[in-house]
């Protein structure tokens, strides 16, 4: 087996954790990369039982521009090299335009377009040559919903700047593709304030889609092996729409 190197953001959870252990079974190592240390240890024992690769943690929080910079030091100073990167961390804080606030605005861009923007460029004397960066979109790049303004100029604003980096970096053997989840089953929910009624819900309306059901992490990690691996070397500044059906 080809065993590679693969640093991934915000692991411990959702699309990020799946995807972690999606690359374990298949004996990859791993520098996992989350804000919590107790759960960057759980999720790291978790990881480490599906597979023989190494398993690394770094704390980071993807909302600080100095930690993403000592971040990226100390993995250059510990001599790691990467043959991929997963830049998944994000938030999502619904609001209308009517009532936007600033803060949120600001937190939304430096969480969801500015952190993994600054982490690439970061991490860039740790990449290989070649080397595979994956970012997760969303489907709300061409898909309006209320409430999303911040959330999608965010994911759309790193999707225009892959076009451009795809171009710059490739001297460098880096290529840059994304996929972009509907709606997911994952802490996100939660964090943007939904009830457990509100989510059951929303698992309701997701019936109505072609697959039948709301999506899951795991419906997202055969995508993203593929565009980390070598069987998809031709593909630049691609996104891979994973939405059940929902825009159909």
């Amino acid at each position: 087996m080809n065993q590679k190197h693969y640093l991934i953001t915000g692991a411990t959870a959702g699309i990020g954790l799946a995807t972690a252990k999606q690359l374990a079974s298949e004996g990859h190592n791993l520098t996992i990369v989350g804000r919590n240390t107790q759960k960057l240890q759980d999720a790291s024992v978790e990881i480490a039982r599906l597979g023989n690769g190494e398993v690394i943690t770094q704390r980071c929080d993807s909302g600080d521009m100095t930690q993403i910079t000592s971040m990226a030091a100390a993995l250059q100073r510990d001599g790691l090299a990467y043959d991929g990167i997963v830049l998944n961390a994000g938030i999502f804080m619904p609001q209308n335009f009517s009532e936007l606030s600033e803060a949120s605005f600001d937190q939304t861009m430096t969480v969801n377009f500015k952190a993994p923007l600054f982490t690439l460029h970061a991490l860039l004397p740790c990449l290989n040559n070649p080397a595979s960066v994956v970012f997760i979109s969303s489907l709300v790049v061409h898909k309006a919903f209320a409430g999303a303004t911040s959330y999608s100029a965010s994911k759309a604003a790193f999707e225009a700047a892959a076009r451009v980096l795809n171009l710059e970096l490739a001297e460098r053997g880096i290529r840059i593709n994304s996929i972009r989840p509907g709606v997911t089953a994952t802490e996100i929910q939660r964090k943007a304030g939904m009830d457990e009624e509100q989510i059951a819900e929303l698992s309701g309306v997701m019936q109505s889609t072609a697959l039948g059901r709301i999506l899951r992490p795991d419906d997202m990690t055969a995508a993203i092996s593929y565009l980390l691996s070598d069987a998809s070397v031709g593909m630049r500044n691609s996104c891979l729409d994973i939405d059940g059906g929902f825009t159909l």
